[in-house]
């Protein structure tokens, strides 16, 4: 496909953050959403995430005695929750091996070739340009791909190119994202890490930065090397340990200030984490500007979509710093959020910060605004010493095209949290209904309710043969009636869980 090619019509952006989930069936119907794995594709699939350097429950292999009903059963069940694990941990299930071992029709493609392909063509017409090696895996992205470059006539230097397709929110014109696309070499902040060169199409985008030996705010955090794949470098970390407390408030208020800057330019991004924070000496400066103009979902989008009140890209910003100030304290990702309660910090500033973005209370009632975070004890007495005038021009035709685009990204998610919302309602209401508790209550009412339909019919037959009685006795000529047969009493219907 040539650079400036358009995308094939009725192209299907799919949000790869949405969280794949399995079960295995005993079954081999090849029906719409089931797919036949062998346990040799398990094995296949293990083995290539050991760079992970995880230790993964999947079951021993065994040759004889491998039909047995008792042993399927138990390989099974085994399988199931090897899935569990791998589907359940952020980092794995997002990676691009777990993704076509469990969708492979939306995840054939081979995205390194697709990513080589535009690469070639953009340096038909950039020819100062040079490839020195792909950086393989290095991201957390199915969709974009990075490359070590160099200029031909300054060979020592080396750069970073990285491509990346458009994603499902994308909703700038064709022409207002190139635009946009083009413009960010030219914003210069002491915070956002500089673009030497953009450009896009009307499917992609292609930017070049310069390739910084130290690596990023994670890799200081993990103690990783940069260059390594993103599975092996954050998976497993061999020592966890925090930054120091000067560290962590300089680098807080630096990241801070820099998405005051962006609120305040009506600019959206909603791709903080740790990643995405460049380490140029002492001071954190922001990559990935260009993610929001290429509609590509948040690394944590599926920790804020379940939570109404963050409904925002600023609140979204905001609960994302929550995340990034964890791991900077702690050396490690939140087990889960919201967190019911945080480890000993090096303060009890930063806890307080915790709490105001991870906490049960702040993912109830929302986030507060970056302004409020820069006011509380942790980074108000902060002094940040730079010269750099931060300048961002954009003109007001395509600040009211970011505008538009920002609001359909939030009412995406916003629609996606009232889906979700909705599920879990509906999936409460089933397990209640379905629990043995709820069962023993329909069971007890329906015996009350039959017990007092029978009292209620003897009661009617009873009267009904008195004032039978006493017509009787009083010479009535009418004829004796028998008795009307008592109604049968009503039966509780249960149905058994799917």
């Amino acid at each position: 496909m040539a650079f400036m090619e358009k995308p094939p019509a009725g192209k299907v952006l799919l949000d790869d953050t949405v969280p794949l989930t399995a079960a295995i069936e005993a079954s081999q119907s090849l029906q719409s959403h089931t797919i036949v794995r062998r346990y040799s594709d398990f094995d296949l699939l293990n083995n290539s995430l050991q760079i992970a350097g995880l230790s993964l429950p999947l079951p021993p292999k065994k040759l004889i005695g491998n039909m047995d009903r008792e042993f399927i059963a138990e390989r099974q069940k085994g399988l199931q929750n090897y899935l569990n694990v791998i589907t359940t941990n952020h980092i794995l299930s997002n990676c691009e091996l777990v993704k076509k071992f469990l969708d492979p029709n939306n995840y054939s493609a081979n995205y390194t070739e697709i990513a080589l392909q535009q690469v070639s063509m953009f340096f038909r017409s950039e020819p100062k340009w040079e490839v020195v090696e792909p950086l393989k895996d290095i991201g957390w992205r199915i969709r974009k791909k990075y490359f070590l470059m160099k200029i031909k006539n300054q060979p020592k230097e080396r750069l970073v190119l990285s491509w990346a397709d458009l994603g499902p929110d994308k909703f700038l014109s064709d022409k207002d994202f190139q635009c946009l696309i083009k413009l960010l070499p030219s914003c210069s902040h002491p915070y956002i890490y500089r673009v030497t060169f953009a450009t896009a199409n009307e499917s992609s985008a292609l930017l070049i930065r310069m390739f910084n030996e130290k690596g990023t705010l994670k890799d200081l955090i993990y103690k990783a090397k940069p260059k390594d794949p993103f599975l092996k470098k954050y998976c497993n970390p061999k020592k966890i340990q925090g930054l120091e407390l000067q560290q962590i408030k300089t680098y807080g208020r630096q990241i801070l200030e820099v998405l005051k800057f962006l609120h305040d330019k009506g600019f959206p991004y909603g791709h903080l984490h740790a990643s995405n924070v460049m380490l140029d000496g002492d001071t954190c400066r922001l990559l990935d500007l260009e993610n929001s103009l290429l509609g590509l979902p948040s690394f944590y989008r599926s920790y804020f979509s379940q939570f109404r009140k963050i409904n925002t890209l600023e609140s979204m910003d905001v609960h994302c710093f929550g995340h990034l100030l964890y791991e900077m304290t702690y050396g490690r990702p939140p087990d889960s959020v919201p967190v019911d309660s945080f480890p000993p910090a090096p303060s009890m500033a930063v806890v307080a910060v915790l709490e105001s973005t991870l906490s049960c209370e702040a993912c109830k009632n929302g986030m507060p605004a970056v302004s409020r975070l820069l006011q509380m004890p942790l980074f108000s007495d902060v002094l940040l010493t730079t010269s750099e005038k931060p300048q961002f021009k954009i003109p007001t035709k395509l600040k009211e095209a970011l505008r538009i685009a920002k609001e359909c990204i939030e009412k995406r998610l916003i629609e996606e949290q009232k889906q979700i919302h909705q599920h879990r309602r509906l999936t409460r209401a089933q397990s209640h209904h379905g629990s043995e508790e709820e069962r023993k209550k329909r069971k007890i009412l329906a015996r009350k309710k039959s017990k007092r339909s029978a009292i209620e019919n003897s009661e009617e037959h009873s009267a009904k043969y008195s004032n039978s009685n006493n017509s009787a006795g009083s010479g009535a000529s009418s004829p004796l009636t028998s008795p009307s047969s008592p109604t049968p009493p009503s039966t509780a219907v249960e149905h058994a869980p799917f």
